[in-house]
């Protein structure tokens, strides 16, 4: 059996951090919902739509 070194030398993937953090953020909404999320209540707990307020960059 291998087990992992003990110390400084832990990853991190922020790319998956941050998918977990919307994951979270969805299940509070959710949970907090009285119904079904719609769509656009989907889209403001992403924060969708302020990425597509942003204008395209050259």
């Amino acid at each position: 059996m291998h087990v992992a070194p003990v110390g400084g030398t832990a990853v991190q993937d922020h790319v998956a951090l941050a998918e977990i953090e919307l994951c979270g953020d969805l299940i509070i909404a959710a949970s907090a919902a009285e119904d079904r999320l719609s769509l656009e209540s989907i889209d403001e707990v992403l924060k969708v739509a302020e990425e597509r307020d942003i204008p395209d960059r050259p």
